[in-house]
Parts: C-alpha cells; structure tokens; sequence
C-alpha cells in the first residue's frame, strides 16, 4: 500500500495531524489504513447535532447526518453515501454540537474518490461557547476566531505531485475540551467543477 505523508502548514500548541491515504488500487469498502482507525459507528460525533452554516450541499449529496452514522460508501463512486458541496462552489461551513462540553482526544475524517473529490482540505475551529461575542453561525468572510472560536489546524491531504483519487484519513489529535467544531471547507482544485471533497464519515474520540 503506497501512503502519502502531507506535513502541515502549522498546528496549534500540543495539536498533532495525520495522514493516511489509500490510493484507488488498495481501497476498499473497510477502510482500513496503517496508522489511522477505521470509521467507528458509536464514537461521540454519532449523538452529535450538525448544522449547515455556510454553502450549499450538492443535490446529489447526502444530508450531514450521513457523516456520524457510521455507514460507509461501498465504492470510490457513491454520491448518496457521501456529503459534499455543490459543484462549482467554493464549499462551505457546518457545525457540530455535542451539547456540552466534551474532552476530545481526536478527530479523524474521510473520504472516498476515484478523482479530485478524495483530498481534504479545511480548518477546524472549536469553541466551548462560554465567549460572551459568540457566533455560533459565523458565515463565509467572518473569520471565526474572531468570535469565541478557536482556530485548531488546517487539514490538506493534498498530495504534492501525481493521481489524487483514492482513500484519505486525517486525524487531529490533541483537541482540547470543547462543545462545539466548526470545519470550514474547500475546494481541492479549480480546474473544472468537481473539486469540493465527497467525505464519507467524521468520528470524534472522547479522551
């Protein structure tokens, strides 16, 4: 299995991310990588409420709810099992509630794609809403950070030359103790249409 290894641009005080990636050759229906868990279906984001804040979901996508149920696509071509931003758009915002404030140890995404639609690309934001200026809906051309939000990590599993399809796992270790994530995400390429990511499950572990 051939794995792509993405330094980050930069993380915050004791925050540690990582990348697996399974290329379209070895992914299958498991997810299973070496050094990432697979999906788990009774982790805490599976009570969590979601929320879109900003964009909009492709007519083709699933609703936000597919992406803590703990159902995973079966092949790299499953829009329905999938949730992702509407074509051409630059991606979007949503937030996840866990309604009171939780010790997170990780946060692992992912997602599937034979193209332009595996990579990740976004920023997770947290906040345990005790900030009297908080904006739990901070929308597009707001900076989060300005309203009780704390910036956490920029996630890019963008590799750096070659095919980009296949299986992506990030993981974002190190949380912190928060009520709220916020994840801001983009487009992982301009070329044509099809860059805004099709992620498959999100799983947030308790510390």
């Amino acid at each position: 299995m051939i794995l792509i290894w993405l330094m980050l641009i930069f993380t915050f005080s004791d925050v540690k991310v990582t990348f697996d990636r399974n290329p379209n050759s070895a992914a299958t229906r498991e997810f299973k990588f070496k050094n990432i868990a697979s999906p788990a279906k009774d982790d805490a984001a599976a009570n969590a409420k979601l929320t879109l804040i900003d964009g909009d979901l492709d007519q083709g996508s699933a609703a936000l709810a597919a992406l803590v149920d703990g159902r995973l696509p079966q092949d790299e071509d499953e829009p329905g099992s999938n949730v992702f931003f509407r074509a051409g758009s630059s991606g979007g915002r949503f937030r996840m509630d866990f309604a009171a404030p939780i010790a997170i140890a990780q946060v692992n995404t992912y997602s599937w794609h034979a193209n332009s639609r595996g990579p990740q690309l976004y920023k997770l934001y947290a906040a345990d809403g005790s900030d009297p200026n908080f904006n739990p809906d901070p929308k597009r051309g707001v900076d989060p950070s300005t309203c009780g939000w704390k910036l956490i990590a920029l996630v890019s599993t963008l590799p750096e030359h070659g095919d980009d399809g296949g299986q992506y796992a990030a993981s974002v270790s190190n949380v912190g103790k928060y009520r709220y994530l916020l994840f801001d995400c983009y487009v992982t390429e301009l070329y044509d249409n099809w860059g805004n990511t099709f992620y498959s499950e999100i799983d947030v572990i308790r510390k």
